[in-house]
């Protein structure tokens, strides 16, 4: 993690500063035992409490001045760890954008909820405890060890014989940990995917009856999870005392030696004190950073995994204006490759051009590319070979601010968050109003939904919220596309998971959507098509068929066996 630690903005800027702040305090600590332990020899001589007040006064202000600089300590680590990770977590909810949902399909949507959620309140923690300790660790206890060294050569051999063995356990014990906390940490993801996914299917699930098996399934995880987090508490309670009693052996070991040497007459009582009020001092900054090493593990794997999903390699922007889509203007994909691995190409040497506002339905079989072309055209995905030009430029990707302002997509699984139906339709315009809001809802057939639900628009859904099915939940991205009225669409299997009387009733507040608009629309429900200006084939990643559905009917090729096969089928 130190590493990745300098990787943070401003980070060295705040360990100068807590340097400064530690040996400051440091100062005051050396200066307290010392006064300290002066006041109580002069009462152990005879003398007065008047004679010593001003001792007594010194003692009382280094005291201070030491908690004193903590608190400002305190408050500086916290500004920085509250901007960090607040930046960091703008970033990487930017970098998700900038990835698309390809990655976060990928990476999971109950691990990147877990890591955006908890995993940056954790790494937060770490910031606030990690930092100050290091500093102490590094500047206190060499401070307190030169000042003992200069009252007795002996006292500070011992303090550096037992230090290392303090560290040493405590390097062992911290690798064990990191371990059992990596596996913890993956454990939780897993928990989190899974819940997730179930809350996701618990409708499908209850239907199909298999609610109670997967409720065996969800206790098996969770108990995995238990497992995992008690075999980490062991090795952190195992850790603490091994560092405790290190500490107090050290301490004991200079105090025997102190007191058989003060019996002898070989050191005074004043340095004496001194060193035995300094020795705690001087393991202090140890044992405070293994006891929050182990409450900082997980934060330390999610800083880590924060930062490479912000560095994760993205194809940079193109250059170049690109003008608001007019009928006027041209889209040419030309020999258009993307690989997926070495082996498997996801589409091979794809070339079509579309002019003006025209609907294209690309249609194929499962696999057959229609998503990753999707995912190309909205700019989330660059190809490995071949080139796109709009609109009188030559591009290698459609990553550009100005193309993807003008896009909508909608996904196969609408997400909803847990807001008001209201904020989830203005969801990308914040500013709409309610009354265009209620527009959009009626245009999307929201209307006998919205009659039926206790508090209207108000009415809260998402997670933990109103559940609603799989149509409403496409109504409601439909009711976005309406408020939002762009001039590119992309939909991806739109209507994939509805069943035929609900995806025709949407399909009936879709296709005025689609008007004046350039739209591309991947399914393998072949109806679409009869819609469409242009029609796309793919099969297995190649461009196999171009045309509109009475051309390519007439040619009895791919498409119309495609048509055939369907009607058989439904017949």
């Amino acid at each position: 993690m130190g590493e990745i630690l300098f990787q943070i903005k401003d980070v060295k800027k705040v360990l100068l500063i807590l340097t400064v702040l530690t040996v400051l305090q440091g100062t005051a600590i050396i200066l307290q035992a010392r006064w300290l332990a002066e006041a109580v020899t002069r009462l152990f001589n005879g003398e007065t409490l008047q004679r010593i007040l001003i001792v007594v006064f010194c003692f009382l202000a280094a005291f201070i001045i030491r908690h004193l600089i903590k608190l400002i300590m305190t408050r500086v680590i916290d500004r920085f760890a509250a901007q960090t990770t607040s930046s960091l977590k703008k970033e990487a909810v930017s970098k998700l954008f900038a990835l698309g949902p390809r990655y976060s399909a990928k990476s999971g949507t109950g691990n990147l909820v877990t890591l955006l959620i908890d995993g940056v309140k954790q790494f937060r923690l770490y910031l606030e405890l990690f930092l100050p300790k290091l500093t102490g660790m590094l500047f206190i206890a060499p401070l307190v060890f030169v000042y003992v060294w200069t009252l007795d050569v002996t006292s500070a051999i011992i303090l550096s014989l037992t230090l290392p063995i303090l560290i040493g356990f405590l390097i062992l014990l911290g690798l064990a940990a990191k371990k059992k906390a990596d596996k913890q940490w993956h454990t939780h993801r897993v928990l989190s995917n899974h819940f997730v996914d179930s809350l996701r299917g618990l409708e499908t699930l209850k239907y199909l009856g298999l609610s109670g098996k997967h409720a065996g399934s969800m206790k098996e995880v969770s108990e995995k999870y238990r497992k995992s987090t008690m075999s980490t508490l062991r090795v952190a309670f195992l850790s603490s005392f091994a560092l405790d009693f290190f500490t107090m052996l050290g301490i004991a070991t200079v105090a025997v030696f102190l007191g058989l040497r003060l019996v002898e007459g070989e050191i005074s009582l004043l340095p004496a004190l001194t060193i035995l009020i300094l020795s705690p001092e001087f393991f202090l900054p140890v044992r405070e950073l293994g006891n929050d090493y182990h409450a900082t593990l997980d934060g330390q794997e999610a800083g880590r995994r924060l930062l490479d999903m912000i560095q994760t390699p993205d194809f940079k922007e193109e250059s170049g204006a690109i003008p608001e889509w007019s009928d006027k203007d041209l889209l040419t994909v030309q020999h258009l490759s993307v690989n997926h691995d070495i082996e498997r190409k996801a589409l091979q040497n794809v070339s079509f051009s579309i002019k003006g506002k025209q609907k294209v339905g690309i249609i194929g079989e499962s696999g057959s590319g229609k998503s990753t072309l999707i995912d190309v055209l909205g700019g989330f995905l660059e190809g490995s070979e071949g080139r796109i030009e709009l609109s009188g430029q030559e591009l290698t990707h459609l990553k550009h601010d100005e193309w993807q302002k003008q896009l909508f997509y909608i996904p196969q699984h609408p997400h909803l968050f847990h807001d008001t139906l209201a904020n989830n339709i203005r969801f990308y315009n914040l500013d709409a109003s309610l009354q265009e809001v209620e527009r959009a809802a009626e245009a999307a057939g929201l209307r006998k939904v919205i009659d039926q639900l206790p508090n209207g628009l108000n009415e809260l859904i998402g997670e933990g919220g109103r559940e609603l099915s799989g149509g409403q939940a496409q109504r409601i991205a439909l009711a976005r596309a309406f408020l939002e009225d762009r001039s590119i669409l992309l939909l991806d299997e739109p209507t994939a998971q509805l069943d035929v009387e609900t995806e025709y009733e949407i399909k009936k507040k879709i296709l005025p959507l689609l008007e004046d608009k350039l739209v591309f629309i991947a399914t393998h429900r072949l109806h679409w098509m009869m819609d469409m200006d242009l029609i796309l084939l793919l099969e297995k990643g190649k461009l196999v068929e171009v045309g509109s559905h009475e051309e390519l009917m007439s040619r009895r090729g791919s498409y119309y066996q495609m048509v055939c096969l369907q009607v058989e089928g439904v017949s």
